[in-house]
């Protein structure tokens, strides 16, 4: 993720506000702030992840096929939960079934299609990770007091539901 790490002082803003009238500074600098501590968090969940030898995807997709169980789920299911392509999907199910994580087999109700399944060992990853994984998290959220969290999920929300303003042409 490529981001500004120095936020714009005020003068720059003035600036390109007088230039732009259409720049709302405090818009611009929250949207900054946001920016720069989501690509803080990214970073250290990608050391997190990094010391089981996981990415976050590959993360997010050994959590979706640990409740799954025995039935397991497609790839398609997968990269639906997750909001990524299939190929996508393909490229990380390759390294986790490499690293001996998951297994591929035929679906059970049709032969046409494929399950994934944890293995024990992904299973015994996931034994030895969560524990340290949700203490981190809890040390990332520690600032924050319960109200602060709740708010914060409330925030988070109204941001989200900003984004087609990014999105639409």
């Amino acid at each position: 993720m490529f981001i500004l790490r120095t936020l714009p002082n005020n003068q720059i803003l003035l600036n390109l506000a007088s230039r732009y009238p259409e720049l709302d500074m405090a818009s611009v600098q929250t949207c900054l702030a946001f920016l720069n501590t989501t690509a803080d968090v990214y970073e250290a969940l990608d050391t997190h992840f990094a010391r089981y030898g996981l990415s976050m995807g590959k993360f997010t997709l050994l959590m979706q096929l640990l409740p799954a169980g025995e039935l397991g789920l497609t790839p398609s299911e997968c990269a639906e939960r997750a909001g990524v392509t299939r190929g996508t999907i393909t490229g990380l199910l390759d390294g986790l079934e490499r690293d001996g994580l998951v297994k591929r087999r035929p679906h059970p109700a049709d032969r046409r299609m494929l399950s994934v399944q944890l293995t024990e060992k992904g299973e015994q990853l996931l034994d030895e990770m969560l524990p340290d994984h949700f203490c981190r998290t809890t040390g990332l959220m520690a600032n924050l007091t319960e109200a602060e969290k709740k708010t914060l999920i409330e925030l988070l929300a109204k941001l989200g539901s900003g984004t087609p303003a990014m999105r639409e042409p």
